[in-house]
C-alpha cells in the first residue's frame, strides 16, 4: 500500500543542516583548542569525547526543543536553552570521565577551553542566523502573501499571529468566505471579506497569493474538499487550521501505525528518550538532595517520635502515573492518618495538626521523604502534585480533563505550586486553577522547564499563604 495522502513530519533539509552546523562547531572547536591553540596531540580519546558530546547535545537539544522554530520566541530563551543543553553535556562528560577514571588522560586546559568556546560559538551562530533572517524579512525579502479562507475565531487568531510576528515572513492580505457579509459582520464587525472563495482562487492563479490557510470546522468536510480541489488548480501552499485545536489537546503529535497516520489527542510528552532523560535527572537530583538532607531528616524523625505518638512516616494512597495507586511518603504532621474514602484537607486552625507538624507543613519539610519515592520510581522531582484518592474521585466528576494530570508521574514540586496554587484548595475554582497549570506543564514540558520550576521553588515555593 502506498503512503499517498499521509501527513509528512516537518523535518526539512534545513533542519538537518541546522544540526550539522552544531556537529561541525563541536568537533572543530575541540580540534582548534587541542591542536592549534594548545598544541596537544590529537588522539582517539579526544575524538571519542567529541563524538559523545555530539550525540549528547543532539539528544538533549531534541529534549529541550532546541531545534524547533524560534522565530516568535525571545532571544534570551534561545540562549538559555542552548546554554542548558551544552551545560548538561559538559556535566555528563565530566561525570563519565570521573567514574571511568580517565580524567587524567585529558588536558584540563584543553577541555575547559573547548567547553567555553563551544558555548560561545553555539550561541553566537544562532544569534547571527536569527538576525539575518529577521533583517531579510523586515526588508520584505523572503515574505509570502497570505489569504485565509473563513472568518471565525481561528481565522482571526491566525491573522493576529501573522501581524504580531512579521519575522515569520508572512504578509496577511485578507479573509475570503462564501457566507454573506451581513451574517459574518454580526460576529466580526471589525473585519471584512475581500471576496468569495472563487475570487480568491482566481487571484491566486494570477500570483497574488502564495499561501492559503483554510480555517473551517472539520465537520464541513464536503466544503473543505471542494476548496482543496479548487486550490489544486493553483501553485499556492495550502494549510488547514483544524478546529480540534480549540479543544483541550494534551500533547499533540503525529504517530504512524503502519501506513496510517494518527494525531494524538491525550498523550504524554515524556516518552522514549525524554523518559530516560527525565528519569536520570530525577535519580541524580534526588541522590544529591538526600545526601544533604539525610541528617536533618533523622533529626526531624526523632523530633516527631518524641513529641507525639504514632509512626514517623505517613504513607497515603494516591494516584500515580496512568492513575495507578501508589503510596506517597510524608513525615507525619497530624494526630490522625486519614487514608480512606473520605479525606478532609488540612485547614487553618486544624486541631489535627501537631505543633511540630504545623512547622513541617508550613516549610514543606514534611515532604522530604518523597525524594525516596522519586528513587523508587513512583514520583518525579517535578510534576503535578499527587492528591489523595478520595479527592481524585471527587474532582474527576467536577472538573473536565482532571485525570489527564496523571499522564505523567506526580512531583514533589510543580508548575501549579510556584504559580500560587499550593496548599488548601477549599473552592472548586482553586482546584480548577491547579489542574489548568498541571495540564499546561504537560503540554509544554521540557528538561529546562523542570530546572526552571526547581529554581523557582527554592526562590518562592517552600512556603505559602494557603499552607496549613
Amino acid at each position: 500500500m502506498s503512503g499517498r495522502g499521509l501527513i509528512s513530519s516537518n523535518q526539512s533539509s534545513f533542519s538537518f543542516a541546522y544540526r550539522m552546523v552544531d556537529v561541525v562547531i563541536i568537533l572543530s572547536a575541540l580540534l582548534l583548542c587541542q591542536s592549534v591553540l594548545l598544541h596537544v596531540q590529537f588522539d582517539s580519546g579526544y575524538f571519542s569525547a567529541g563524538l559523545i558530546a555530539v550525540v549528547l547535545f543532539l539528544i538533549l537539544g531534541e529534549s529541550l526543543q532546541l531545534y524547533r522554530s524560534w522565530r516568535a520566541e525571545p532571544v534570551s530563551k534561545l540562549i538559555l536553552t542552548t546554554s542548558a543543553s551544552w551545560g548538561a553535556v559538559c556535566v555528563s562528560l565530566l561525570t563519565i570521565s570521573f567514574f571511568a577514571k580517565v580524567s587524567e588522560d585529558f588536558s584540563r586546559l584543553t577541555i575547559g577551553s573547548w567547553m567555553v568556546l563551544c558555548l560561545f560559538l553555539l550561541s553566537t551562530w544562532r544569534l547571527l542566523l536569527r538576525e539575518i533572517l529577521r533583517e531579510m524579512r523586515g526588508r520584505g525579502f523572503n515574505t509570502r502573501k497570505v489569504a485565509i479562507v473563513g472568518l471565525n475565531d481561528a481565522a482571526v487568531d491566525m491573522r493576529n499571529q501573522i501581524y504580531h510576528h512579521p519575522e515569520m515572513g508572512y504578509k496577511f492580505s485578507g479573509f475570503y468566505d462564501d457566507r454573506c457579509h451581513v451574517r459574518l459582520g454580526e460576529d466580526f464587525p471589525d473585519d471584512h471579506l475581500e471576496g468569495t472563495i472563487d475570487e480568491l482562487i482566481e487571484k491566486t492563479r494570477k500570483g497574488k497569493y502564495e499561501v492559503i490557510f483554510i480555517a473551517l470546522p472539520l465537520k464541513a468536510q464536503k466544503r473543505i474538499n471542494s476548496i482543496l480541489e479548487k486550490c489544486g488548480d493553483t501553485t499556492a501552499s495550502v494549510y488547514l487550521i483544524p478546529d480540534f485545536f480549540t479543544y483541550n489537546l494534551l500533547h499533540a503529535r503525529l504517530t504512524e501505525i503502519g501506513n496510517m497516520q494518527t494525531l494524538s489527542v491525550y498523550e504524554s510528552p515524556i516518552f522514549g528518550v525524554n523518559d530516560i532523560i527525565k528519569r536520570l535527572f530525577d535519580i541524580v537530583f534526588s541522590l544529591a538532595v538526600l545526601s544533604v538532607i539525610a541528617v536533618p531528616m533523622l533529626v526531624i524523625a526523632a523530633a516527631i517520635k518524641l513529641t507525639s505518638p504514632g509512626p514517623v512516616i505517613f504513607k497515603q494512597h494516591r494516584y500515580g502515573l496512568d492513575g495507578r495507586r501508589i503510596d506517597v511518603w510524608k513525615f507525619r504532621s497530624m494526630t490522625t492518618a486519614d487514608n480512606g474514602d473520605t479525606v478532609m484537607q488540612a485547614r487553618k486552625g486544624d486541631n489535627r495538626i501537631t505543633p511540630l507538624g504545623a512547622i513541617l507543613r508550613k516549610t514543606s519539610l514534611d515532604e522530604l521523604p518523597q525524594f525516596i519515592n522519586v528513587l523508587q520510581g513512583r514520583m518525579s522531582v517535578v510534576g503535578p502534585r499527587p492528591h489523595a484518592v478520595a479527592h481524585n474521585e471527587e474532582y474527576r466528576k467536577l472538573i473536565p480533563y482532571y485525570m489527564l494530570r496523571h499522564k505523567v508521574k506526580p512531583g514533589i514540586t510543580g508548575w501549579a505550586q510556584i504559580n500560587g496554587f499550593r496548599g488548601e484548595t477549599d473552592t472548586l475554582d482553586k482546584m480548577e486553577g491547579r489542574v489548568n497549570y498541571d495540564l499546561d506543564y504537560i503540554r509544554n514540558w521540557s528538561l529546562w522547564m523542570d530546572m526552571k520550576i526547581i529554581i523557582l521553588t527554592f526562590v518562592k515555593g517552600f512556603t505559602g499563604g494557603n499552607v496549613y
